[in-house]
Order: structure tokens, then sequence, then C-alpha cells
């Protein structure tokens, strides 16, 4: 749980006070952007936990200390991680950092308690308690769950080295049906 996920945004001008400077409510927006990609990176997404298993994480509480402003045009750096995995909630922190000078513009934490859709609380789902508590690197949201055919060529974006390929998905996937 000691893994940082980083997501870059760029402050907007709607984002700022006629100071220029973020206005504060903006930073439980980029937390919950981190998160979301924290979520990804791991292999799934809100949106499947909701729909497909029922599972909401709603927000419980929210804390936020800031540290130096940060201003128009800024490339932010949001830096996410879990530091608590229980049966029925989740703990993420934030750090937010300029990117320019890497100065700690933020950081604050969320906990989430997971229920249905009917608000009752629910224990986490195993698929998604798992891979939050993974160190190992997931495939990356959104997975492919169209049917393609076992020849397709697809072109791919890897994550971690950078760089672009074809992918033959019947030499690396075998035969799909």
């Amino acid at each position: 749980m000691d893994e940082w996920h980083e997501t870059e945004i760029r402050v907007r001008y709607a984002e700022t006070d006629q100071m220029g400077i973020v206005h504060h409510a903006n930073y439980l927006i980029w937390f919950e952007t981190g998160r979301s990609e924290l979520c990804r990176a791991k292999g799934f997404s809100y949106k499947a936990m909701e729909d497909e298993d029922d599972a909401l994480m709603v927000v419980a509480e929210s804390y936020c200390r800031y540290k130096s402003p940060a201003f128009y045009e800024d490339l932010l750096t949001i830096r996410t991680r879990v530091t608590e995995v229980r049966s029925r909630s989740l703990r993420f922190f934030y750090e937010v950092h300029r990117a320019s000078d890497d100065t700690l513009i933020a950081e604050g934490e969320t906990l989430h308690v997971v229920t249905d859709r009917n608000k009752t609380s629910e224990h986490c789902p195993s698929i998604y308690r798992d891979r939050l508590l993974d160190k190992s690197p997931k495939r990356h949201f959104p997975l492919i769950k169209h049917r393609v055919s076992a020849s397709s060529t697809v072109p791919i974006l890897s994550k971690i080295g950078g760089s672009r390929g074809i992918v033959n998905l019947n030499s690396e996937l075998g035969t799909l049906n």
C-alpha cells in the first residue's frame, strides 16, 4: 500500500479566484481524479464497481491541508495511494505537487464506506480489495470487452515503457472465442 500513483493536471482559469490562486474546493475534485486514476491503474473503475457489483464508495470523511498556493497554468502532480483497506471501508492519501519545482501544494485524505445503491453498508467486493492491496501493476483500464477476431491487430500504448506498438491478438493472447 506504499505505492504512489501519479496523475498530472494543469490548473484551468476557472479553478482560480480573482487573485489567480486555485480555489480551495478544487483540491477535493483533484483528489477524486487521482483516486479514479489509481483505480484504473489497478484494473477497474468506479463505474464497474457500481454497475457490475452494486458497490459504491461513499465519502465519509475528507481532509485537506493547504501548504502553498497553486496558480493558473501550473502543471500539478496528484500523488495518490491507498493507506487502509478494511472489510467495509477504504482510506486514500493524497499529495499535490507543482511539477516545475516539486513544491508540496497540499496533502489530504479521504475515507470511503462501501455501500449498495440502497445506502446499506456492504463488504468491499474481494476483487477490488485485492487489486488495491496488490503492489504489482495491473492491466490499465479500460479492458477490451468487445469481441475481436483471433487474427486482429490493435495499436497499443505501453504505459510502462512508453512505446507504441502493434499487438497481434492471435500470438499474444491465443485464440479468442
